[in-house]
């Protein structure tokens, strides 16, 4: 018996076109996702810079000195030093600097940053003693943060950069900065042969 119904089935190109409208949905699901995630990294990185510095400078208020700083400009992270040293000082842990709490004999937690979920791919956190970094201060994209502290005590430090970051030297006693999602800047002190490639338009900074 032939049907006679009103019913129409979905042609091939039909059926392609929906699919790809659901693709182009997706993508744009996604992508904004992605932007999503990445604003929330980069508000979590300026909370912690801001907690650095504050953490800093009440150390100077406590004992009338910077931190472990043995020259001016003393940079801690990728940029200087390991940046551990610094961290176990602020959260008054008697190891590496402040072995038996000589840099911090009070004791008092300047700091307190939550450990890393993942030791062996550490970010947003304190390494870990058995993981990568152990006792650095993470960023969300997984690079220790970099610390500038005024050795000299004339409340000046370098500008680690020389594009769009305020002028040099920068009128002030500590700095903290991120590099960001790309993990590299462009214009990290030093001669250019040692300037890492990438750009700084993702870096975060304490001081704007």
């Amino acid at each position: 018996m032939p049907r006679h119904s009103g019913e129409r089935a979905f042609t091939l190109i039909e059926l392609l076109v929906v699919i790809a409208i659901i693709i182009i949905l997706a993508g744009l699901l996604f992508a904004g996702l992605r932007g999503a995630q990445e604003q929330a990294r980069r508000t979590q990185a300026k909370n912690d810079l801001t907690q650095i510095v504050t953490a800093v400078n009440a150390y100077y208020t406590e004992y009338g000195k910077y931190p472990l700083v043995a020259a001016d400009n003393t940079i801690y992270g990728p940029a200087g030093s390991l940046n551990d040293g610094l961290f176990y000082t602020l959260r008054a842990v008697a190891t590496g600097a402040n072995a038996a709490n000589v840099a911090n004999p009070r004791k008092i937690v300047f700091i307190s940053p939550p450990d890393v979920k993942d030791p062996a791919n550490p970010r947003s956190g304190i390494g870990t003693p058995t993981g990568t970094g152990p006792g650095q201060f993470f960023d969300p994209w997984g690079k220790p943060y970099n610390v500038e502290i005024d050795g000299g005590y004339d409340n000046t430090v370098a500008n680690p950069y020389t594009l769009n970051a305020g002028a040099t030297p920068l009128q002030i006693g500590v700095i903290a900065w991120s590099f960001g999602s790309d993990t590299q800047s462009q214009s990290v002190p030093g001669p250019a042969a040692d300037k890492k490639t990438g750009t700084n338009d993702d870096d975060v900074i304490s001081w704007q």
